[in-house]
């Protein structure tokens, strides 16, 4: 039986804050099973997810770290940072392994004293990246990103950076298009880019 599949997310870590960004497709096989895909979630006012794999797992997982953030910010009167909701997800997902949810995330966070961003696979691997990419469209991202990304650039100069490596995604992988989306979190909080926005971003890039 095939799954439901979404791919590219990018997370980058930036002097001012996070951009996270992916594409809208959702595949089936080799069926475009929808060009809406959400893929990218805002937990709290700091910290987001990006989410590649299983579209059913990703949703169920997402539903489940924002009630566990939501609870610790009721019994602790603060907001849950980065890097306890990255190592609370990874302990879901070993606690999985032997079904394990089909997913590779990203979660970032920026709480006004630097940007964290971690990777993690589908049995709990967990790694702390200044950038990263997930999804099949991952190698093409990552060429693109290795090129022009730098930590010591703003989200602003970041955003343009992440729109070029999906784009280069998006012509040599079948299961990227359809379309970006863009989120950062920044000192006043997580911010999701519209479609004009995103456009907007995107001829920019394009004329550089």
């Amino acid at each position: 039986m095939e799954t439901l599949k979404g791919t590219t997310t990018i997370g980058l870590t930036c002097r001012d804050g996070i951009v996270i960004a992916a594409d809208r497709r959702a595949s089936w096989g080799s069926f475009v099973a929808s060009k809406r895909a959400k893929k990218i979630f805002n937990i709290n006012d700091v910290v987001g997810a990006s989410v590649a794999g299983s579209v059913g797992d990703a949703e169920s997982l997402m539903r489940l770290i924002k009630a566990e953030a939501s609870l610790y910010a009721m019994n602790n009167n603060r907001k849950m940072s980065a890097e306890p909701i990255a190592t609370l997800m990874a302990n879901i997902l070993h606690g999985n392994k032997i079904f394990p949810y089909l997913v590779q995330l990203l979660i970032a966070g920026y709480d006004g004293k630097g940007a964290k961003l971690y990777s993690l696979d589908p049995i709990g691997g967990l790694t702390e990246e200044k950038m990263a990419a997930t999804g099949s469209g991952s190698p093409m991202a990552y060429g693109v990103l290795e090129q022009e990304y730098s930590e010591d650039r703003t989200v602003q100069e970041n955003v343009g950076v992440a729109l070029k490596a999906l784009a280069s995604a998006m012509e040599r992988d079948s299961s990227t298009g359809n379309g970006m989306e863009i989120a950062t979190i920044m000192k006043d909080g997580f911010r999701e880019y519209s479609e004009e926005e995103v456009k907007e971003v995107f001829e920019q890039v394009k004329k550089k």
